[in-house]
């Protein structure tokens, strides 16, 4: 098996790990079978896919996103500031 596809399965198992404890909400499906989205109570969702790689093989791609209070921690945050841009345009 290529390193690469190792990897895949790595990162696959520790996004399906972290949902265990979980209660599951909604389990959503798409007619063409490539997309599967499942909800869980506390917000968060498990997005599983399937892609075409640039080879032409379809690979499976799985996401796990969090609720936005766990994505922002730790982010850095810049207010925009329209009126002290527009000042400084000013003094210049």
């Amino acid at each position: 098996m290529p390193i690469a596809q190792v990897q895949d399965l790595r990162r696959i198992a520790e996004a399906v790990g972290q949902l265990q404890g979980h209660t599951v909400e909604t389990v959503e499906i798409r007619s063409d079978c490539r997309l599967l989205r499942i909800a869980f109570s506390d917000g968060r969702m498990l997005v599983v896919s399937v892609l075409v790689g640039e080879e032409g093989k379809p690979r499976l791609d799985v996401d796990f996103l969090k609720t936005p209070e766990e994505a922002s921690h730790g982010q850095l945050e810049v207010p925009f500031n329209l009126a002290h841009s527009d000042e400084a345009s000013e003094e210049s």
